[in-house]
């Protein structure tokens, strides 16, 4: 199991570019899915977490 991303040291747009490199590669992972080409199944969930993680930490800044 890989070492959960740790935000804390990262700002704000550090964080965004984060989620969005992480958004883009979930969309290849589910596509990948569709066309049966992905070995890992449970590497889509691990990415949505890391993802909402990503997204808890910057909406915790922002508040």
């Amino acid at each position: 199991m890989a070492k959960k991303e740790s935000f804390t040291n990262y700002s704000i747009e550090e964080i965004d570019r984060f989620v969005k490199q992480k958004r883009e590669e979930l969309r290849g992972l589910l596509f990948s899915v569709a066309g049966s080409k992905n070995q890992n199944v449970k590497q889509a969930a691990q990415v949505r977490r890391e993802v909402a993680r990503a997204l808890t930490e910057r909406s915790a800044r922002r508040a």
